[in-house]
């Protein structure tokens, strides 16, 4: 088994129309066997930024410890808040820091920039390059059935509520096809002036 593979979990983010949408699943486990079905793979940055980290476990733990506080030391230095781009080009920098001995993480991006709210999604592999395009990312175990439900459903200019429904039936129905992930899922709707969070039931077999 992959050790990107060896904890499970998958993530996927959307754009939509002036929204962007993050979900992740709830599995963490070590190989077939589940160890909880409550582990956090989405992490609120800013107002609307919100920072997914799929793969092997305790790098996900060490990376955004480590991506937390150069965001900190930016922001204490510019005096502003960090947007979506910079950052992600942050997190990139970091990764191809450590490109001879990689972090086993996958990242995804996603928020809106502070002041022209132009909705913005970005992931990347295990050394930081980065993909950045007008519809949708994935990461994490089951990626194929990801993207399969996500060009299924998706379209443009997606309204925030519709854009819950689509991400929230992509991720389900691909997790459902993967033994390790899923367990419920959480959904989170960046909009310019609020958040909404959804906590997704499904199968707990």
């Amino acid at each position: 088994m992959s050790i990107m593979a060896y904890n499970g979990g998958c993530l996927v983010a959307m754009r939509g129309k002036n929204c962007v949408a993050i979900a992740t699943d709830h599995r963490f486990g070590i190989q077939a066997q589940t160890i909880s079905t409550d582990f956090e793979k989405v992490f609120h940055v800013n107002p609307r930024t919100f920072l997914g980290l799929v793969g092997l476990q305790t790098d996900i733990l060490t990376v955004h410890d480590r991506i937390m506080f150069r965001k900190k030391l930016y922001e204490d230095r510019e005096n502003r808040e960090m947007a979506p781009e910079p950052f992600s080009a942050m997190i990139s920098n970091f990764l191809y820091e450590h490109r001879f001995g990689p972090y086993f993480i996958e990242p995804v991006i996603a928020g809106l920039h502070p002041k022209t709210l132009e909705p913005f999604i970005c992931n990347m592999d295990l050394i930081g390059c980065p993909n950045k395009p007008d519809d949708f990312v994935v990461a994490g175990t089951c990626s194929e059935q990801l993207y399969g439900m996500c060009e299924t459903l998706w379209k443009e200019d997606l309204e925030p509520a519709e854009l819950a429904e689509v991400i929230s039936q992509a991720i389900v129905s691909a997790f459902d096809r993967d033994a390790i992930s899923g367990w419920g899922a959480s959904v989170y709707i960046i909009e310019k002036d609020k958040i909404t969070k959804k906590q997704i039931k499904t199968r707990m077999d």
